[in-house]
């Protein structure tokens, strides 16, 4: 497959799917097929069925022209193998450390049968449904068919349930297949929570997930407060906190520069020469290449050369599921910060964007792209789903993909997500997945201090408070609520529910917290919005033909940013030491036991740190608490907000073996 370098030619290279979706538009129209006969039982995916789809939240019943998007995981011929060698190959000290396989080879060995597939993808089309996308790898097919097509391949009745304020179609019952296919297949999934996947991004005046909205301030601010260039340049007066008066102001968003002095980038004219940071986000900006020129040109870092920037982005005629998805607009920040957080920390790197014609199956599709002719050996994923609430069979079906990448030396990084450990949306505690899989580097988040020198001065765990600052009707000021305030976002993470405790966390993880699980994240790096990171954009103006607007100047964080901060100091240290660290948590966990390793262990400061912030959307002033994620709490040593700690080159360079 051949990967754009021109802007002007994006829209003519597709993924491989991108002719047959072509076809799924038409498929409304077409008529349903009869029903097969009923399987038995043995032959359901009772793990199919979403853990959202219940009684309780069903809201109604789908039209049966309405197309769903679905994607059925095959059996490995030996899961138990792949598994042990993904293991050997990236556990230093083994005899296989790093002798990876090639695509072919890993594909070859332990991937499913050709005729599998083709016999499961045969059936799809014999039940009237169009196959969008099958992986040379095999582990995967994905196809659209309407309810009424679905119902009767797969013996199940689709229905209408809410979920996390969205209506999703999901099985009321587990599907099943004809006793033949099942043998091969190991779970279907034909709901639409895959859809909730979502970038982990964050703004000082937005929500988690969210781009940095637009307005005037309602009122003037009770407390100026204008933002900081680093730690403690502007101070604000405030009514007594944590038994002070006076605090520093958010920052206006670090420079390259900033964080190539606070992580240790000691040669940025070539850092990261030679390596490639591949980026997977759903859909594709069209100014991102020149966005990112612009805004190199400002902030003092080379602009791409010739060929360093490629991408493989769908044509926008190919764009699937935009509503639900969050629209192209809902993405663009993600792909501009992902982007620029690389290049600003590694200069030199080579940067591959693969986007996805939707946020679900498509982002399969994109990885697939990648680790099926091993595009790059490092990929930045700054997306997740809401804890693990994905059907089970889904979850390792994807997981499968995740061992095809450590089998061959390709390091898969996932942001830990933006929410804390998730129970105001779930009820019940849960790190978001994949960052929850054995087999990924989980990247949590900080918050970051940066002196005027670019030296670095601290860092906390991400977990913001906010508590407004007000007016009494004395005329003082005072605070909206008692301090520290309302939690508003911070790293996810916390101990899976699904899967067991992997041998690299054994000794390192508290076993009161594990439980006999695995506990995510890994590392982590700068993720706070308060102290974010400064990126150059032209907004999407018009979601349907992709418009985009004037450049304009912001700041994003979220974990969004601490996995590209991450990937890129990866990069850099196999640029430096000439090894492929692949999978790299069992060298992670290895390389922090040594007290010169370079990571920083994140614990709590000895006094409460804050910042004050004036929203120019509100007119309202706020204190911002800083170290308080939910149940998650950061610890000396091993915690659930920044894992082992924070991510330096230094850090980065031992687990490389440098």
């Amino acid at each position: 497959m051949k990967v754009s370098t021109s802007h002007s030619r994006r829209f003519t290279r597709l993924l491989a799917f991108g002719a047959s979706l072509a076809c799924a538009v038409g498929l409304t129209a077409t008529a349903a097929v009869a029903a097969p006969p009923s399987p038995p039982p043995s032959n359901n995916y009772p793990g199919s069925v979403p853990p959202w789809a219940g009684s309780r939240t069903k809201t109604g019943t789908p039209l049966s022209n309405t197309t769903v998007e679905g994607e059925i995981y095959l059996k490995l011929p030996d899961a138990g193998a792949a598994q042990a060698f993904a293991t050997a190959v990236s556990t230093p000290g083994s005899p296989d450390y790093q002798n990876y396989l090639s695509p072919e080879e890993w594909i070859g060995k332990y991937g499913p049968a050709k005729a599998d597939v083709a016999a499961l993808v045969d059936y799809l089309k014999a039940q009237g449904m169009v196959v969008t996308s099958v992986p040379a790898s095999g582990l995967y097919v994905v196809f659209r068919g309407t309810v009424s097509q679905i119902n009767a391949a797969f013996s199940t009745t689709e229905q209408t349930y809410s979920f996390h304020g969205t209506n999703l179609i999901g099985p009321a019952t587990a599907p099943s297949l004809p006793a033949d296919l099942a043998a091969r297949v190991s779970g279907i999934s034909i709901d639409q929570g895959r859809l909730l996947t979502r970038p982990s991004l964050a703004s000082a005046d937005g929500e988690a997930g969210q781009t940095q909205p637009t307005g005037k301030p309602v009122s003037a601010p009770p407390v100026a407060a204008p933002c900081s260039a680093y730690w403690g340049q502007h101070q604000a007066t405030v009514p007594e906190a944590y038994g002070k008066t006076s605090f520093g102001t958010a920052i206006c968003g670090y420079t390259p520069s900033q964080l190539q002095g606070a992580y240790g980038v000691t040669s940025p004219s070539t850092a990261g020469a030679g390596q490639t940071v591949a980026i997977i986000d759903a859909y594709a900006s069209p100014s991102i290449e020149s966005d990112a020129n612009t805004y190199s040109q400002n902030n003092g870092v080379p602009e791409f050369k010739a060929g360093q920037y490629q991408q493989i982005v769908p044509d926008s005629r190919m764009f699937m599921d935009q509503a639900i998805c969050g629209e192209p607009s809902g993405w663009q920040g993600e792909q501009t910060l992902d982007v620029e957080a690389v290049h600003g920390l590694a200069p030199a790197a080579n940067i591959l964007y693969v986007g996805a014609n939707n946020c679900g199956a498509g982002i399969d599709v994109a990885m697939s792209t990648i680790l099926d002719q091993k595009l790059s050996t490092i990929v930045s994923n700054s997306y997740g789903y809401v804890g693990e609430a994905v059907s089970p069979n889904a979850l390792m079906g994807m997981q499968n993909l995740h061992v095809q990448a450590a089998g061959e030396g390709v390091g898969l990084y996932f942001s830990s997500g933006d929410y804390g450990d998730e129970k105001a949306s779930l009820g019940y505690t849960s790190p978001d997945f994949p960052a929850s899989s054995p087999f990924v580097t989980a990247v949590g988040g900080t918050s970051l201090a940066v002196g005027k020198d670019n030296n670095y001065l601290f860092e906390t765990g991400w977990g913001t408070t906010r508590d407004q600052i007000v007016q009494n009707a004395d005329g003082s000021l005072g605070y909206a609520a008692a301090l520290p305030g309302a939690f508003r976002f911070g790293a996810g993470g916390g101990t899976s529910a699904v899967f067991d405790q992997p041998a690299y966390q054994q000794g390192a993880v508290p076993s009161a917290l594990a439980n006999g699980h695995r506990v995510s994240p890994d590392v982590a790096s700068l993720a706070d919005p308060y102290t974010g990171y400064q990126v150059g954009i032209s907004p999407i103006t018009n979601d349907k033909v992709v418009k985009t607007g004037s450049y304009e100047t912001t700041r994003y964080g979220g974990t969004s940013l601490a996995c590209p901060l991450t990937a890129a100091q990866m990069a850099i240290a196999q640029s430096a030491t000439g090894h492929t660290v692949g999978f790299a948590n069992p060298a992670i966990y290895q390389a922090a036991q040594s007290a010169g390793s370079g990571v920083r262990d994140v614990a709590p400061q000895p006094s409460p740190q804050a910042l004050v912030f004036s929203s120019s959307v509100s007119g309202a002033s706020y204190l911002v608490g800083t170290d308080q994620d939910t149940s998650l709490t950061t610890a000396p040593g091993y915690d659930d907000v920044t894992g082992l700690g924070s991510m330096t080159v230094r850090f980065a360079t031992a687990v490389a073996g440098g």
